[in-house]
């Protein structure tokens, strides 16, 4: 078993999430007493945040670099970055470090056209939905169509993964709001959507709506584990 590198805290409630998934897939593959091999580099989320909103992606990056840095000197044989947004500093972490770097973005892909599913709805931060690192992915690699929401429920999607969801906040106006944006979607072609931010999970569920739901959590996590049990 191959040890996973987590890049965690944005937020904490998220990498829990990551932690418990990769814990319980291990252990329904190989059995017993098994669980993962991993080590979790956790950064504060204030900082994080604050560098985020003052768009500071030089500075974001070379505190990811330095947590996947931390990781691989921590013998870590894959780098897991546990959050989608922060992925607009892969290139920069992938440049910096000796160990495979595993992108949320392509294990989502390979997912999605796994269901032959060629149109999808991208939700996530406003930084994962208006900014290109994610959408390029999915279009190039995959040849798969990212539409996202309109600039008025772009502003609420966001508020609300902000000033609710990685404070562990779970409302269920919320929740209606979110299958409303959805159930728009769907008038539009959109076969399936992405929960393209790392703690829309603990807000909506796949029998939530009428059509596919990839949850990029447990994608991504999932994904790590068959890399380490390669």
């Amino acid at each position: 078993m191959k040890k996973i590198g987590l890049i965690g805290g944005m937020s904490w409630e998220s990498s829990q999430v990551y932690y418990e998934i990769i814990n319980k897939k291990v252990r329904e593959v190989l059995g017993g007493f098994h669980s993962s091999k991993c080590v979790m580099e956790s950064v504060d989320f204030a900082e994080i945040e604050r560098l985020q909103h003052l768009g500071d992606w030089s500075t974001l990056n070379r505190i990811m670099i330095e947590s996947a840095r931390n990781l691989e000197n921590a013998k870590a044989e894959i780098i897991v970055l546990c959050t989608n947004t922060m992925h607009l500093c892969s290139e920069e972490i992938i440049n910096n470090i000796n160990i495979p770097f595993l992108h949320i973005a392509v294990a989502t892909g390979k997912k999605i056209k796994g269901k032959n599913i060629n149109k999808v709805l991208l939700l996530g931060t406003k930084f994962t939905m208006e900014k290109d690192f994610y959408k390029n992915i999915l279009h190039n690699d995959f040849g798969i169509e990212v539409i996202i929401p309109n600039k008025e429920d772009r502003e609420t999607v966001h508020k609300i993964i902000y000033e609710e969801l990685v404070h562990g906040k779970i409302k269920r106006e919320s929740k209606e709001t979110y299958i409303k944006i959805i159930n728009n979607s769907i008038k539009n072609g959109v076969e399936g959507v992405i929960l393209g931010c790392t703690e829309i999970p603990l807000l909506i569920k796949s029998e939530d709506v009428n059509i596919p739901v990839f949850d990029t959590t447990r994608i991504h996590a999932e994904s790590a584990v068959k890399f380490a049990l390669e």
